[in-house]
This record gives C-alpha cells, structure tokens and sequence, in this order.
C-alpha cells in the first residue's frame, strides 16, 4: 500500500563525480552521517545529490525568470530522489566574506543591537530620535563620513615610500613607483620639472622631497624622453601624480590582489580620528544603553554582552529579551568568546559555519533536511559535545540532519551512518554501509569501521631530544597576556586548546627572525585561488611541464601552436566565452551567484582547435580532467611532472583531478596542496613548518599518512609546529603546549607545556582528560 508520507529519502542512480550508479535510503527525522576516506564521493553523495536536488526543485516551482537560469545550473546526475522535503546547506564557505562582513552581521544580532539603541537608547537632551540604520557603519545614514565607516583611515610617510635614502630617483628610490614605463614615465615628468633625479633623495631639499612624495597638484608637462639609438620616441603629455596619491589610489582602486598587496606594504592603517575606530557618525555616538555607546557594546565578548541590563520599560524589555535569546545558541556552541565587531575574514571557516548553524537554531524552520559540511571543523574535542547538542535540537524540532563528517564522536553520535568508499577517487563512489552506527563493525573493506571500533593506537613514539629551543615572548595580543612559550627545534609540537585560547595568536609570533630559525614556511587554509580560473595544476606549477609536453607534439609543431596556446588564461587557444575559465557565473536576483558550466565549450575550457592536438590519445582537456593518481601514471616517464604528482599523492590528494577548480576545494585541501607544492622543492637547510589544524576534513586514514609525512619532515632534520584538535596527532608529538582554560578573554594563557603523556596529567587543563583518552 502506498503511503502519502515516505519515512525515508531514496536516492536511485547516483552518478555525481565519482558515484557509481548509487541507490541508498536514508531515514529522515533523523541525525545521518555521511563517513568515507578523503575523495570517497560522500559530498557528492550529501552536497552534490541530494541538497542539488532539493534546491533544483525549489527553483521549479518559482519564477520562470529564475528557471532559465537553474537549467543554466544543470541537475544532478541522478535517476531520482522520492521522499525527499525542503533542505537548507551550511557549507564552509569557499568564498570569503569582505572587510565589512563581522560576527554582528553574519548572525543578524547587529540587527537586534541597533534596534534597541534606536528605540530604548539614552538620547541627549534634544536630540531626535535615530533610525535603527544610522547605527550601521555599512549605511549611508550610520557611516562616519571620515573613513567611510571602515574605522580606520591610511596614510604612508617618507620612511615607507623611501626605504633607502642613499638611491637617487633615477635608481628608484621611490619604491612605491609602479615599475616599467610607468616608474619612468613619472622619472621623465620630474626630470622635466626641473628637479634632480640623479643626486641622492637623502641631499634634495627637504620642502622638495615633500612635494614630490606628498603633493595633491598634478600638473601637466610636455616630456621629451632621451632618445634611444634604435628608437624613435615623440613628445608627449606627461601627468605627474604624487607617490602618496598613486598608492592610496591604487589601494583603493584596483581589482588586483597582487597590485592592492603591493600598495598595502607602502601604508599605515590607524583608527579614524573622527569616530575613533568604530566608523559610526557622531549623532550615533551620542546614544547610550546601560551608560555605554554601541561601538562599546559591539567590543565585548558576547557572554558579556549577554549580561546587559534589562531595561525600565516594556520595549527595552523586548528588546533585550529578543537580543539575549540569539546570543544563547552563539555561546552554547563554544563562540561565547567572539565579539559583535570581529571581522569575519578573521574567522576559521569552522567558526564561520557554526556561526551560521546558531542563526538557524532561532529560525524556527521544521520539515527541511539540514545539509551540513564538517560542523566539527576547527573544534576542540571539548566543544563536539556542545556540537551534537545543537544538531539533536535541529532534529527535535522537526527536521532531518545530513551532516558529512570524519570526527568519530560525532560518528558514533549519529543514529545513522552512510559509510562511502572504499577508497578515493576512482576506488570509491559506492555504499559500503547505510545503517545504525553499531552494525558498521561487519562491514569489510570500511576505512572508517577500523578506527570507529578500535581507539588503540600503535606504540608510542619515542619521545625526540630537541637540538635546541625557540623562545616566543612575552607576547601581548588579541588575548594574549605577556605569554612567553618554548618551542624545541628538530621535534613535532602540537599547540591545543579550545576554540579562541589564542593558538593562532602564538603561532603567529614565529617569525624568521627569530634565532635558530633559519627558514620558515607558514602553510594556512587560505584558498589557493578565489575563481575557478586557479587550479591544483596551475598553483603546483605542474601545468607549464603539461603545456611544454603538448606544445612538443608533432601535431602542434605542424600548425605552430607554442606553449602560449595550451593555457587557458590567454585569448588564443582558450574558449572565448568562459574565457578559458570552463563555467560562466549565473547571477540570481534572490540568491547567491553560483557557476554553471559554458555553454560553447561544456567545462572543456578551449577551442575546437587546441583540442584537436592529442598527446598519447588525450587532448589537454582530457589530460586536466585526469585525477592526481591517474596522471601518475599517465606522466611516469616526465620526470618533472612525475616528482609533483608523486608527492600530491603522498600526502593523500590522489583522487583530486588536476584540473579541479580552487572554488572546489576545502580549506583542509588547499592547505596539503601548498604543503605538497613546498615539498616538491627539494629540502635547502632547516626548515620551520608552521601548519593551522593540517588534519581538517581529514578521514582518520588520511591523518595517518599525513602524520606520517610530517614526523618524515622531522626525522629529515627539520622543526614542525601544528595547531591541532586531533588527539591522535597531538598524542604522537615530541612537545604540547596547551593553551586556556577558556576561549577568549577566560583564555591566553599557557596551561600546560611539556611532552604528551605529561600534559595529559596536567590539572586545569581542558585538552588533558580528551588527550589521556587516546595515549597508549
């Protein structure tokens, strides 16, 4: 008998990326994980399949406007999905949010702030009341008109512009200059000013060296450029522009990542004067609650925001009760540390996303499928109790949990598990298991029933003797408190602690300049690439050996292609309507943009012409189209290629393909592609290694290997230093130092440091009790 409600979600035929035909029931009201190794096909599975689905579905049934555009988008590759309600994705965010973004507007709880200060705040006497918009930096009605509410202002000085008094214009002592023509087009204008571009800049006048630094006059001068012998220059207008003037211009500016860098290391950024720092108009300065302006509010950690006063009347009331009731579920997933003001590019992507899930614990949804990306990201073992709490909350209200995820404690959390593999790339794509966690004991062939059941570790490492010590401090910053910590040079330390104890801080004082140092290569989670025109091939630098390997085939010897012709970034052999990017950006009026394949090229990125030239039976395309394990052995005999594949493959990124689109990548991946990129180098003295939780998004599997690569580095000669919450990792250091107890300003100290076994011991400490867990 067909029921009109079907208990389950079916998915038949699954053939996203690496799936292989998958058919698999998954119950709904329920909290699922998806588990498989690295590359198993799990997010194609959860992300790809089903929450693809859900959202083409939504956009059938609005307007047709928006459907154009969906079939722009494609649909899954999948025979169908029965059973399957509404759904709504919290992914790490690939993108980043910009400067303007912060903790407030990511959480609407700025909303609720300036709502209360608009309508309960303290006014001075005669003043008119202020709509709840001219207490947001990011309006025209709120923004000091001084820095445009970004708080602070830039500026540069003579010692930034020339750092080397000594040179002469002409040698380029005005580093700030652009280079090429343009450094001498203005040379030129000076020249023809009157002023001396040979003598040293420390001998000009110094109301002279002002000017031509400092100036805001741009006048225009007839330039006659000394010829040279082989060239016939003409005369021409020449506009001089200050070198003040032409960095703050390009800073602000240019669309260049590259260019913008470059200005940014000309300037100084301090808080505006006008607002001092909190880049909101006077009038709004003026309102109080509590005795304290919003900017005051906005600095405080929010479980101190949290203890606002109530208020004398019903509104504030209100207000305050509405304020205190979406702070609650930001604290009980261990963010209580963050404040309203923090810039959102300084959060992890975990943060980030648990930021967003707190949001969506007050939305009051029910019946929709949550599909959520690694929540347990970035989290101290301690906080993943306060995790599954709020997933079981989202499920008690009614709704289906999705949650791809390695952290085993989440695993065994779960009421269902979809286990994905065997392997990755090629050896996965099918389900190995779909059941209640305790059934997945019997199941051969899972990388994840492995670790899942057995939490004994092999034997204990040998603890290494350090060859010497780095001493960091005392350090005063963000919160830390003239903390001073040793870190062993030729050993493995591992630096705990919850979520904002200062970690990254500590970290970040490891600077080259430090004695004993000698090399340092700092390797974070930021994207390799913000588009899809950057790839694994493009940031390895694999791809100039693959366009030389092409460009040398007799068949593009005969039509004179050069090696110019095989890249996609330059007019000539690309597609010119993706322009070489391979997708096209669909903006939605409601939505976020989102990418959708080229229409003319279908992905492949190039022009019929380029692809009609074949190495070895396979066009370029096909060639980036290849996994890292395949092209191993597509390449095995070009020794260039073969050394860089060969060392993505030891730190476990087989089943990425050569041409995946930096968009597409976790930050947990574009992090091993640049450890991997710095490997391939070949080893030049000691090296400092500095990894931000290099395990994330990491099977247990893939932690092995990749722990096994790093303590090579060490046994190399070489120093690594990683931020971690993996206890297995922690447990296998030489040296742990622990910071806390808390998060923010209950943190920033140094709790513990020593090897394993002895801060495991260590009293006040909330790493210890998770670490002595996992010790053999």
């Amino acid at each position: 008998m067909h029921t009109p409600y079907d208990p389950y979600v079916r998915v038949r035929g699954a053939r996203e990326h690496n799936l292989k035909d998958v058919d698999v029931d998954i119950p709904r009201d329920v909290l699922a994980v998806f588990t498989g190794v690295s590359g198993s096909g799990k997010s194609s599975l959860a992300f790809g399949t089903v929450y693809a689905e859900a959202q083409r579905r939504y956009f059938e049934s609005v307007a047709p406007y928006a459907r154009r555009l969906i079939h722009q988008v494609g649909a899954p590759k999948v025979g169908e999905i029965t059973g399957l309600p509404p759904a709504v994705s919290l992914q790490q965010r690939r993108s980043s949010p910009t400067s303007r973004s912060s903790v407030g507007t990511v959480t609407h709880l700025s909303n609720s702030l300036r709502m209360l200060f608009s309508r309960a705040g303290s006014y001075p006497p005669g003043a008119e009341r202020l709509d709840s918009d001219a207490f947001s930096p990011n309006t025209a009605a709120g923004a000091c008109p001084g820095c445009h509410g970004l708080g602070e202002v830039h500026d540069t000085t003579e010692e930034l512009l020339v750092p080397d008094p000594s040179l002469s214009i002409r040698e380029g002592a005005i580093a700030a200059w652009p280079g090429a023509w343009q450094g001498k087009n203005l040379r030129d204008i000076l020249d023809t000013l009157g002023h001396d571009v040979d003598r040293p800049w420390r001998e000009l006048p110094a109301e002279e060296r002002r000017w031509i630094l400092f100036t805001d006059e741009q006048p225009v001068v007839t330039v006659h450029p000394v010829r040279d012998a082989d060239r016939i220059q003409r005369p021409y207008q020449g506009t001089y522009t200050s070198a003040r003037r032409y960095v703050l211009k390009t800073f602000s500016d240019t669309r260049s990542a590259t260019l913008r860098a470059k200005a940014e290391r000309f300037l100084t950024s301090t808080p505006c004067p006008a607002c001092g720092g909190s880049g909101l108009r006077p009038e709004a300065l003026a309102v109080t609650y509590g005795g304290r302006t919003i900017a005051e509010l906005a600095e405080l950690p929010l479980t101190d925001l949290a203890g606002l006063p109530d208020g004398d009347d019903e509104t504030a009331r209100v207000l305050t009760a509405d304020l205190k009731s979406r702070i609650a579920p930001v604290v009980e997933l261990g963010l209580g540390y963050l404040s309203l003001d923090r810039a959102a590019p300084t959060l992890s992507p975990g943060e980030l996303q648990r930021l967003r899930l707190a949001t969506q614990l007050r939305s009051g949804l029910f019946g929709v499928v949550y599909v959520l990306d690694e929540p347990s990201a970035g989290l101290h073992p301690g906080d993943t109790e306060a995790l599954l709490t709020v997933l079981e909350r989202l499920k008690a209200a009614g709704n289906s949990v999705f949650v791809v995820e390695h952290h085993l404690d989440v695993v065994r959390g779960a009421d269902w598990v979809v286990d994905v593999g065997p392997g990755a790339g090629e050896h996965g794509g099918r389900v190995l298991y779909s059941g209640p966690p305790a059934e997945l004991a019997s199941v051969a062939g899972s990388a994840t029933a492995a670790y899942l059941f057995d939490e004994s570790l092999g034997p204990a490492r040998e603890v290494r003797e350090p060859r010497g010590w780095l001493t960091v401090g005392p350090v005063t910053r963000h919160n830390l408190r003239a903390v001073t910590a040793r870190f062993p040079l030729g050993a493995f330390t591992a630096v705990t602690g919850v979520s904002g104890s200062g970690k990254s801080t500590l970290v970040g004082e490891l600077t080259e300049e430090l004695p004993g140092v000698g090399r340092l290569v700092r390797v974070d989670q930021r994207p390799i690439g913000r588009t899809p025109r950057s790839n694994l091939a493009t940031y390895t630098g694999l791809f100039d050996v693959v366009r030389k390997v092409f460009a040398g085939t007799e068949e593009a010897r005969a039509r004179g292609y050069g090696v110019g012709r095989f890249s996609f970034n330059v007019p000539g052999g690309r597609c010119e309507t993706c322009q070489g990017e391979g997708f096209v950006s669909v903006e939605l009026l409601f939505l976020p943009s989102t990418y959708a394949p080229c229409p003319d090229c279908a992905g492949a990125r190039y022009n019929p012409g380029t692809l009609q030239v074949r190495y070895r039976g396979r066009t370029i395309a096909e060639v980036l189209d290849l996994t890292v394990e395949a092209a191993a052995e597509f390449f095995a005999d070009i020794p260039a290629a073969a050394r860089s594949l060969r060392t993505l493959l030891d730190i476990g990124l087989g089943y990425l393909r050569l041409g995946q689109p930096a968009t597409e990548l976790s930050g947990g991946e574009a992090q091993r592609i640049k450890l991997a990129s710095e490997l391939q180098r070949g080893r030049r003295g000691h090296t400092l290694y500095l990894l931000d939780e290099p395990t994330t998004g990491l099977h247990p599997a893939d932690v092995e290997v990749l722990t096994d690569r790093l303590h090579g580095l060490v046994d190399a000669g070489h120093t690594v230093v990683v931020v971690e919450h993996d206890m297995t990792v922690v447990a296998g250091a030489d040296w742990v130092i622990d910071l806390g107890p808390g998060g923010g300003d209950r943190g920033g100290r140094v709790v513990a440091q020593g090897p394993p076994d002895e801060v495991s011991r260590a009293g006040g400490s909330a790493t210890a009790p998770y670490l002595a867990r996992v010790l053999p």
